[in-house]
């Protein structure tokens, strides 16, 4: 059926039917927000990316232009329908922390892959959209140039915290977003308002100091990007803070006090695997490309490969003061990848002090580089600002 009034009540009608085969379909939240209005988020992602605070992610700043406002993606878009899903865990991210010789991997990552997921669901909504009221419409989860999350503020999804992330008073820090951009003139949802108070929680836990001020994150210094955007060796600063995370870092959304309101995700296939719940570090470290491959099936650890994964693997080991674990370590310092090789001999220095191996025929200058450091001896100490 195609709209044939523009009457309010109508559009309201059409708005309320679209929100409850959202929810059929899995979504938890569901928003209406226009894509065509002037909004100031593109302002300040070009300050972000002025100031470097992308890092090496420099497909930001070449896709600037299409992020900086819904229709530089599409410039036919008039509504956006903001959907969430809530991938609450069962436990405090921050429990993973405690236990040195397992692997903390981020909450999103431990169980399938939500753009799968989620872009099945949002492919069903939109070709539900075109068909019942005409109208065309895309989707977007993620991947594309959008940026969802003030999206989903002016939606009335959440608001965007100090740590910059959305923040839900029913879901609390755990909302995966997709959007349904339309043709459609629909009216819009009032924008969720900020919510953090004098709060600080996200920012003071940080472990490596990457927000520079409320509401401003410098990736360059965020956990998440060092472990799973940056393909060489992570700058040496930083690995004391890393701990044992291996795949991103929740801290700044495992401390919001909303989460107190959060509850477990209803989708079974965003619960956590057992084999990822904490998973033994000298377990991960043998993994070879293929046995990482079996392990990571169906899930957003796979995109990083498996020598990017065993390097933030060999940190951990690094940080953990077990010297038991250098029988994980040694192997490694053979491995046909430089970035491993490299973090293998940073790990060896960590558990045994002048680790006493040679550096034989190594050719590659940044592994060098990491086999000087280990003959002078000492760790550079993180000064957080």
């Amino acid at each position: 059926m195609t709209i044939s009034t523009s009457s309010q009540t109508d559009l309201q009608a059409l708005r309320d039917e679209i929100r409850a085969e959202a929810l059929k379909l899995g979504f938890d939240a569901c928003g209406f927000a226009s894509a065509s209005d002037a909004w100031p988020n593109g302002q300040w992602l070009r300050e972000f990316v002025a100031e470097g605070f992308h890092g090496a992610m420099g497909w930001m700043e070449e896709t600037l232009d299409r992020r900086a406002h819904p229709t530089g993606m599409w410039p036919d878009a008039r509504s956006a329908v903001v959907l969430g899903v809530n991938y609450g865990p069962e436990h405090d991210p921050l429990k993973a922390l405690e236990d040195p010789a397992c692997a903390a991997i981020s909450v999103y990552a431990q169980g399938d892959d939500y753009h799968e997921v989620i872009k099945k669901r949002l492919k069903q909504l939109a070709r539900w959209m075109h068909g019942r009221f005409g109208g065309e419409v895309k989707v977007f989860v993620d991947t594309a140039p959008l940026m969802e999350k003030p999206l989903a503020q002016r939606a009335g999804l959440g608001w965007q915290g100090k740590h910059t992330n959305l923040v839900s008073r029913q879901f609390g820090s755990w909302l995966f977003l997709g959007s349904v951009l339309t043709t459609l003139d629909l009216p819009a949802d009032a924008p969720e308002r900020d919510h953090c108070g004098s709060c600080r929680a996200c920012l003071d836990i940080c472990p490596t100091g990457a927000f520079p001020a409320p509401h401003r994150l410098d990736a360059r210094r965020c956990i998440s990007y060092l472990t799973i955007e940056l393909a060489g060796p992570i700058p040496v600063e930083f690995r004391p803070a890393l701990g044992n995370r291996i795949y991103g870092c929740d801290d700044c959304l495992a401390a919001c006090p909303w989460n107190k309101f959060a509850s477990l995700s209803a989708e079974a296939k965003f619960h956590a695997r057992e084999t990822l719940k904490e998973p033994s570090l000298a377990e991960l470290a043998a993994l070879d490309d293929a046995s990482f491959r079996a392990l990571f099936s169906k899930s957003p650890v796979k995109r990083i490969g498996r020598d990017r994964f065993v390097r933030n693997v060999l940190y951990a080991i690094g940080n953990s003061g077990d010297p038991t674990l250098m029988a994980s370590v040694e192997p490694l310092l053979s491995d046909p990848s430089p970035v491993v090789r490299g973090a293998a001999v940073w790990a060896a220095r960590r558990l045994v002090g002048q680790a006493q191996l040679a550096a034989g025929d190594e050719g590659d200058p940044l592994v060098l580089a990491e086999w000087a450091q280990n003959l002078e001896g000492g760790d550079v100490v993180l000064a957080r600002d």
